[in-house]
């Protein structure tokens, strides 16, 4: 295992979110083992996005729903990478802007020591902008929790 892996583990959500994990996993092999969904979403509503992570992190089983912490790391980890997209600014449709964006959540362990648990990783990639077809820009986020 790389000793510098843990520095990699949101580069790897990150290449998922642009790429898709196929293609991610054959440059990264060393995260094969990892848990990893990916989906889209669209909206002018923050809580629409945040639904959409959670709802296909829980589908494809990289959280136990009924597990507190689970769910509440997945929710700060999109948090953080929401605060990338919108620029620190929680807001979208409030002030007149959307999103499309792609997304991955990939959850492992990418620290060599196994003491350290598992962590969970979300990536936002896509476009932020005013409602007007061609008015928006490129946007990322990245987010990483502790399970």
């Amino acid at each position: 295992m790389n000793p510098n892996q843990q520095r990699e583990f949101g580069k790897y959500a990150t290449l998922v979110a642009l790429l898709d994990a196929d293609t991610a996993g054959e440059l990264m092999p060393e995260y094969a083992s990892f848990k990893v969904t990916t989906g889209k979403v669209g909206s002018m509503d923050l809580k629409k996005v945040i639904s959409s992570v959670e709802t296909a992190a829980k589908r494809n089983q990289l959280i136990d729903g009924e597990m507190y912490r689970e769910t509440h790391a997945l929710y700060h980890a999109i948090i953080e990478a929401a605060e990338g997209v919108t620029r620190g600014k929680l807001s979208v449709g409030e002030v007149m802007r959307t999103v499309g964006l792609s997304f991955s959540v990939v959850r492992g362990r990418p620290y060599p020591e196994h003491e350290e648990g598992e962590w969970i990783a979300v990536c936002f990639y896509g476009t932020i902008g005013a409602p007007i077809k061609g008015k928006e820009h490129e946007t990322l986020g990245l987010g990483i929790n502790h399970i």
